[in-house]
């Protein structure tokens, strides 16, 4: 038995005990090895209230109970032989999974043993918002040597995640994992569980990665074009539209194998803190079935996942019960939560595989029926590549490349519109809303300060990012026999709360320009733009057009996301949505909590310029 001890050693909930049942790899061997140096470095910066050195965790514990204490510090690891500096909660990277009950009141006191500012964000977590963990919105954050008190009643379930807000330190290991067990039985019928947590981890550090693609946005793109895919090209379309073609994305400064910011190239993908080399493993027994609840608790990462050989039932999303809809493969972007429910063969052994969603690496586990059984890890599909679909320009006139004004009067910005009251007619000025559940109906409009140098692309045709599985997804049903779910086969499993109609709508464009590798929404940086200002009780339509080549995703705190599918009666609530480069989607909110709250994409090196303060009033 191994008891996990508090940085500052003080006791733990009797529930925090661990039982062994797999013996130490080398990477956790090393970790544990190496902490007593974690306790000097911190000592050194002036936090020097240790009273003994904390155990260290083999692998991530399951901490239960109404009442925590978490101490976040720093941590010596080593993934891929090379130590460096995390910050872990308790002594884990990742934090421990803290497993809640829905109805109770839980209170977290929260020490910092770190030589800056720190804070916890639980993500997806309706509660008030002086509680909700962002510093300059909801809170000053937590010092150094001091401890903040989270306290907050569960007023739903599922799964969930929680992670710093303060600067770069989620990218540095503060995330962990959130189950809430419901109040009333389960929907689903399932055996077992196990949380997959998926992650990235650099040895480089985030502000490096940061200023890098500051200086060279391509600086972790080596799937650049070639010569021979010049020559493919010209065998395929001939000359003339090659070159035409190569000009447009010249021109534009872009690249259409820009696909992620960063891939394998910076990054080792990890599985509950595993890396690809070791490999993850979850055991099931015969007969079983298994809920596998995967969390995206990446920084810079999303990722798709399957399982070769096991059809996989989506049963919930972000943490809300879904009706239920099988299929081979899903995009899991930064932030979001699946829970799937499989059935595997007895004496069988699967492997977990989530590929990046450039395809240059992958984080894997292993689900089987006992020690010893493997299974083969698959190949990393090719890499997509960017078409004009994904820049809102499907007919090569649809998105406008100009640095200056645009005739027509484009400086319209819906995020200050008001557009109150029933739908009106085009003759009134105001937008006529879709009816709830299916949709917004209006006209893209680009705001005046979406034109300058500082946005290099506007959609003026979106497609919609409703039924489309995503870049890379596309074909795999023809090509490889995979299903892939979107966000068309969402449908709440319960009737939809909130009947009403929207009575005003905000359109947002995701804006940015790559080659200098700015971020932003209407144009706009965070620190330039206004608060987006909703009246208490009020139910609004988002609109949400990413005029990039990036795929975003957006997190709206402290409201439910409620996604228009195309079934008012059983609308799908989310907290993290994707919105697909050149595309557009909708979803309704509800203001029915007042306070500040964070509004922005969740690629941590976006979120310094896309994102907007939401205030509830």
């Amino acid at each position: 038995m191994i008891r996990a001890h508090f940085f500052n050693n003080t006791q733990l909930a009797s529930s925090s005990i661990l039982t062994l049942t797999t013996p130490l790899s080398r990477r956790q061997f090393v970790r544990g090895s190496t902490y007593c140096a974690a306790v000097v470095g911190i000592a050194t910066t002036g936090c020097s209230r240790f009273s003994s050195a904390p155990t260290i965790q083999p692998f991530a514990p399951v901490l239960t109970g109404k009442v925590f204490d978490l101490s976040i510090g720093y941590l010596p690891v080593n993934f891929i032989g090379s130590e460096q500096q995390a910050i872990a909660v308790n002594g884990s990277v990742p934090a421990p999974t803290l497993r809640w009950r829905e109805g109770d009141t839980v209170t977290i006191r929260v020490t910092n043993y770190l030589a800056v500012d720190t804070s916890i964000h639980w993500h997806g977590i309706i509660l008030p918002s002086e509680m909700d963990g962002v510093p300059g919105m909801s809170y000053a954050g937590i010092k150094p040597g001091e401890t903040f008190t989270y306290q907050f009643p569960l007023q739903q379930s599922g799964t969930y995640w929680y992670h710093s807000h303060s600067g770069f330190q989620e990218a540095t290991g503060l995330f962990g994992a959130i189950v809430i067990e419901p109040k009333m039985p389960e929907p689903t019928r399932f055996d077992s569980e196990h949380v997959v947590l998926l992650s990235d981890w650099s040895y480089t550090s985030p502000e490096t990665l940061y200023a890098n693609l500051k200086k060279q946005s391509g600086y972790y793109n080596y799937q650049q074009r070639t010569a021979g895919d010049l020559w493919r090209d010209v065998q395929k379309d001939g000359i003339k539209a090659t070159w035409s073609k190569r000009a447009m994305w010249n021109q534009m400064r872009m690249s259409d194998h820009d696909i992620s910011d960063a891939g394998a190239s910076a990054y080792t993908y990890l599985m509950n803190g595993v890396t690809p080399a070791e490999g993850w493993r979850g055991v099931f027994k015969a007969g079983e079935k298994v809920r596998l609840r995967f969390i995206n608790g990446s920084s810079m990462t999303i990722f798709d996942v399957r399982i070769p050989g096991l059809k996989m039932t989506v049963v919930a999303a972000d943490g809300q019960a879904v009706q239920s809809v099988t299929v081979d493969e899903f995009r899991l972007g930064v932030a979001e939560t699946y829970d799937v429910v499989v059935e595997p063969a007895s004496e069988s052994a699967y492997t977990i595989f989530a590929q990046n969603i450039d395809r240059t690496g992958y984080a894997r586990g292993t689900l089987a029926a006992r020690a010893g059984l493997n299974a083969l890890i698959p190949a990393l599909d090719p890499a997509p590549v960017l078409s004009h679909a994904d820049m809102g320009m499907g007919d090569m006139q649809g998105m406008d490349h100009s640095a200056g004004d645009m005739s027509g009067g484009a400086g319209v910005d819906h995020s200050t519109m008001d557009m109150s009251g029933d739908a009106h007619s085009p003759a009134s000025g105001l937008i006529a809303l879709g009816k709830a559940g299916f949709g917004s109906s209006a006209s893209i409009v680009h705001a005046a300060t979406e034109f300058g140098a500082h946005v290099d692309a506007r959609a003026m045709s979106p497609i919609s990012g409703l039924h489309d599985p995503g870049l890379g997804l596309r074909d795999n049903l023809r090509l490889y026999g995979r299903k892939v779910l979107n966000y068309g086969d969402l449908h709440n499993l319960y009737a939809t709360l909130d009947p009403r109609e929207p009575t005003r709508e905000i359109q947002l464009h995701l804006t940015g320009n790559m080659h200098r590798y700015q971020w932003s929404i209407n144009g706009l940086g965070f620190m330039q733009a206004e608060p987006v200002v909703l009246k208490y009780g009020e139910r609004v339509r988002f609109l949400l057009v990413n005029d990039t080549m990036m795929t975003h995703p957006i997190h709206l705190h402290g409201l439910w996301s409620e996604l228009e599918t195309g079934d008012a009666c059983y609308i799908p609530r989310k907290h993290t949505v994707l919105v697909q480069p050149g595309a557009s989607i909708s979803y309704l909110v509800t203001a029915n909590s007042r306070g500040r709250w964070a509004y922005h994409c969740h690629l941590l090196m976006h979120m310094l310029g896309m994102m907007r303060e939401v205030r509830v009033v």
